[in-house]
């Protein structure tokens, strides 16, 4: 008998800290910015658009969080540049990123994925990391302290039909996270990834719902069922958290066993 899910994050205290969520109008972004939220920190928020995320903010607010909420696309170095000049100049620093923003729109053989297809997932999952990390690591290096969460997967590390685009992506990200670890850990700034595997989330719903591809899913996780965005919340919380303070460079995979199996 499989264990349930759990439906609250570990707690930790994030106080008086500031945390920007990228990719924050919904799914597992949206659950990240509610979670460091409820755990005490003041949350910005960046999605394309201001709309996307103003439901969001209110539910940040009323957990008690003060909240930016900062429209661009992460794959856009003068937006990313302005949105970061905006939490300086509100907050004056920050404390955590949670890259969180990333695109899967293509579910097709390699052989059939358009060249606009594969940079449209590069631009935003490898470049879009690359240039939220870069704008919030130079506060974050001005300052001496910090912690970058990087969201990738387990199609970083694993292969998946269907996904070239995506796990070429991913792997980039993993990299990225290695390079950047080791530049600024001498001064101060940690970063880390996050790789999930199957979350109940809006980017995972049409393969959740296909009768076979379900199956194939499920057949694959060793504990028997998709995860719940709390559980990518908590790992986050942990990577951000002083409780992680000597771990830099690492990926923390978090997908029921997908790749243990």
């Amino acid at each position: 008998m499989n264990a349930a899910p759990r439906s609250e994050p570990v707690t930790f205290d994030f106080t008086g800290r500031r945390v920007w969520v990228t990719g924050a109008s919904r799914g597992l972004g949206r659950a990240m910015a509610l979670g460091f939220a409820a755990a005490g920190a003041d949350v910005a928020l960046t999605a394309r658009t201001a709309d996307a995320v103003q439901s969001v903010s209110a539910e940040a607010e009323a957990l008690g969080a003060k909240t930016l909420v900062l429209p661009a696309s992460v794959s856009d170095p003068a937006a990313v540049t302005g949105a970061v000049a905006d939490i300086a100049a509100a907050w004056g620093g920050l404390d955590v990123l949670v890259n969180c923003a990333g695109v899967s729109p293509t579910f097709k053989r390699a052989e059939l994925v358009e060249d606009e297809e594969w940079r449209h997932v590069l631009d935003v999952n490898v470049t879009g990391s690359f240039i939220c990390a870069r704008e919030a690591g130079r506060l974050m290096l001005d300052a001496g302290s910090g912690a970058i969460v990087n969201v990738s997967s387990i199609h970083g590390q694993v292969g998946m039909e269907r996904m070239a685009a995506y796990s070429a992506s991913k792997g980039a990200v993993d990299a990225l996270t290695r390079t950047l670890a080791l530049e600024w850990a001498g001064r101060g700034v940690r970063v880390n990834t996050l790789s999930p595997g199957y979350f109940e989330t809006d980017m995972t719903e049409a393969l959740r719902g296909h009768k076979k591809w379900r199956g194939h899913l499920l057949s694959r996780i060793p504990l028997g069922r998709f995860g719940v965005p709390e559980e990518l919340v908590s790992a986050a919380l942990f990577l951000s958290s002083d409780a992680s303070g000597f771990i830099t460079g690492s990926n923390l995979v978090v997908d029921g066993g997908w790749t243990a199996a």
